[in-house]
């Protein structure tokens, strides 16, 4: 045998006895459960949920949790704390943000009625205009056309005043935008007019110029548009949770930073139906009289509403468990066992939160340590036998005692609440 066959086969060999060896290695870790990707884990966590299988451990399962009994020591050791429902003034003194905007009842969209070209304009951003100013100047070849066509008309049935013909002909080029004065004009001078001038209909300011000279429009083109700011909209963001406080007739005041006016007492003119889904915030509307022209579309300021205090039930806000389908509390009863009740809450402040339902005053609930409660209460639900502090269950967990309580030699880690 040559010398190169033969270290060929000694290193065939070689990597034949390495496969192997690695495979026996595999098989002796699965074995004991130590091979980091083994099938063990999934049944691990089918097991430790087979106890009870209507019983879900997801948020959507807010029902899924039982009373729990721990010792007092103990708790003390976790950091669990508790504090009393209490009653007490409630009132909202939020500062919401506010906007000035064009009240839209007083905008006018200028367009023209027939196609064209503009050649004139007689106005320009920001300038101010009166009823019956001119705007633009427009050509159109169609107006053109039906105002010769008119006059050739007229003359046929000069012998006929008032005919169908001549009221049919001044019909069209109203359509087309001449206005009486400009077909008497026609009319008497029997000259045809090239160009037809786009005139302002309100008082107003020119907020946005659309064109300018030689751009080609039509009849959904938006030359300009012009707004009355003698009123102004002031529209408020308010958190959804704060809206249901607020309705039309509330009075807000307003304060808009770097203008000399003060506050300003308005009173909700309308709220929109819907919830602006970027920010979670209802609009409220304000109608603010602006004769002075001090306020501008753009300016920012704040609302506050007046105070409605009244009387509520309160309790910290570490101390409610949201599952975002319900809310819960734990409350000590008189045995000294932790039971989850359901709450319904109202008006979230800035450490506290109103409770509508569920509890009352003087009943105690847990505001530290809450998380660590609730996660032993759903564990128990699920059947699962109490938690051990600082490694995952063993294979045979310690059974619950029949009340519940946690057996002695039972450790638990501080999650805090």
């Amino acid at each position: 045998m040559s010398p190169l066959r033969k270290s060929w086969l000694t290193m065939t060999l070689g990597f034949g006895v390495a496969i192997l060896a690695l495979g026996a290695a595999l098989l002796v870790q699965d074995a004991r459960h130590g091979w980091p990707f083994t099938r063990h884990h999934g049944q691990a966590v089918t097991a430790a949920q087979a106890p009870d299988a209507a019983v879900s451990d997801s948020p959507r399962s807010g029902a899924a949790r039982t009373t729990v009994k721990i010792d007092s020591s103990k708790l003390t050791q976790l950091g669990v704390q508790f504090e009393m429902v209490r009653r007490e003034p409630l009132g909202r003194s939020g500062r919401y943000p506010v906007v000035i905007t064009p009240d839209e009842r007083r905008l006018s969209h200028i367009h023209t009625r027939v196609a064209g070209w503009v050649e004139r304009l007689h106005v320009n951003t920001g300038d101010s205009v009166r009823p019956g100013v001119a705007l633009a100047s427009v050509f159109s070849q169609e107006l053109f056309a039906s105002q010769t066509e008119y006059l050739a008309a007229r003359q046929r049935s000069a012998a006929i005043p008032g005919s169908a013909v001549q009221s049919a002909g001044r019909t069209r080029l109203k359509v087309l935008g001449l206005n009486d004065n400009d077909i008497d004009l026609l009319e008497r001078s029997g000259t045809v007019q090239r160009l037809i001038t786009i005139t302002s209909p309100r008082t107003g300011i020119v907020l946005r110029r659309g064109v300018t000279v030689g751009t080609a429009v039509d009849p959904s083109t938006e030359l300009m548009t012009i707004a009355d700011l003698s009123q102004v909209w002031a529209i408020a963001e308010i958190p959804e949770s704060d809206a249901s406080g607020i309705a039309v007739g509330s009075r807000g005041m307003l304060q808009f930073a770097g203008l000399q006016r003060g506050t300003t007492d308005a009173a909700v003119e309308f709220i929109y139906p819907t919830l602006t889904e970027r920010t979670r915030t209802v609009r409220v509307r304000f109608a603010i009289d602006n004769s002075a022209a001090a306020l501008r579309p753009g300016v920012y300021g704040v609302v506050s509403f007046a105070s409605s205090t009244h009387d509520a039930l309160t309790v910290p806000r570490d101390s409610i468990v949201d599952t975002g389908e319900s809310q819960h509390v734990f409350l000590r009863t008189g045995d000294g066992a932790l039971e989850p009740r359901t709450v319904k809450v109202g008006a979230r402040l800035a450490d506290r939160v109103e409770i509508l339902e569920g509890v009352v005053a003087g009943d105690e609930v847990v505001t530290s340590g809450v998380f660590l409660i609730d996660s032993e209460s759903r564990l128990r639900a699920s059947g699962a036998g109490p938690a051990h502090a600082g490694h995952s269950r063993s294979s045979a967990p310690e059974e619950a005692a029949p009340n519940g309580e946690l057996p002695a030699n039972s450790e638990h880690s501080n999650h805090g609440g």
